[in-house]
């Protein structure tokens, strides 16, 4: 029988099956795409992810990542689930702190803290590309997120090797009350070649300043746990904006309440720079069977 080590790994938190789990295969190099993708299908997980040795001098190890339906040039908390097998497997060492991770979006540069709590891992995010949204669109993703169509809500459409149309919902009251109409989002995230919706409010509590929610229907994830290119993609937004000031240039952001998670994601903004992170942990270590 051929096997490949196997974990599953719980992303945004120290305690398990409270944040956003990620499946990672290791050595995962005999495997073709089209296998990858079946895994991935099977795993039935927002992402699955291939641990590979680097095609580049430049990086400790190579990444690749599918959702049920295709694969991902980027993607947040598979990124930092994935380094967290890495460095309990001994795949990869960090070295001062440091892991380069290559995937399609290019080499990943990935902070490892070590706190009195674990290790936090911080992953800078690809350079976004921003373009606004038109009112009549955003009108129409108002709509979709079960509010009324004159709810004035500035959405920017955000690219982090993931595009997000994100939305500025302003309270975390108003986060949570939101009920979206999933086959309005998709046929919309079609539409604007996006994954799905992220929309965020400000929190008023001592453990995060905000609270986000990532809808990705057209990639078959209704919402999204804990979403790393999500609140990347809020990041982003706010620098655009202009709102980092209010918020700070280190803050964390809460994610999942709705559907019984609740993962935390720490975000730092150094001279535009985006890095985001959290923590791991294993929940499954084992075999994967393969053909």
């Amino acid at each position: 029988m051929n096997t490949l080590p196997f974990k599953q790994v719980d992303v945004f938190t120290q305690r398990p099956y409270s944040g956003n789990p990620v499946a990672v295969v290791l050595d995962a190099e005999k495997l073709a795409g089209e296998q990858m993708q079946r895994i991935a299908a099977w795993t039935n997980l927002s992402e699955t992810t291939f641990i590979l040795p680097p095609s580049s001098g430049n990086a400790d190890y190579r990444l690749r990542i599918f959702t049920p339906k295709q694969e991902l040039p980027f993607a947040g908390h598979p990124t930092i689930g994935s380094a967290h097998a890495v460095l309990e497997s001994g795949f990869a060492a960090a070295r001062a702190g440091h892991l380069r991770q290559e995937c399609l979006a290019g080499i990943i540069e990935l902070n490892v803290d070590r706190t009195a709590d674990g290790e936090l891992i911080f992953v800078r995010a690809p350079l976004p590309k921003i373009r606004a949204v038109e009112r009549t669109q955003a009108r129409r993703l108002s709509t979709a997120l079960g509010m009324a169509s004159d709810t004035a809500i500035h959405f920017l459409r955000i690219d982090v090797g993931v595009v997000w149309l994100v939305g500025d919902l302003g309270a975390a009251e108003r986060v949570a009350r939101a009920q979206p109409k999933l086959d309005e989002m998709r046929a919309l995230s079609e539409e604007m070649n996006s994954s799905g919706v992220t929309v965020f409010g400000r929190a008023r509590e001592e453990r995060a300043q905000l609270h986000v929610r990532s809808f990705a229907p057209r990639l078959g994830i209704a919402e999204d746990p804990v979403c790393g290119s999500g609140n990347a993609s809020v990041a982003a937004y706010l620098i655009h904006t202009g709102s980092i000031r209010e918020i700070g240039a280190e803050y964390r952001a809460r994610q999942g309440m709705e559907i019984g998670r609740d993962g935390e994601v720490a975000v730092r903004v150094e001279n535009h720079a985006i890095k985001f992170g959290g923590y791991a942990v294993t929940c499954v270590d084992g075999k994967l069977r393969i053909d």
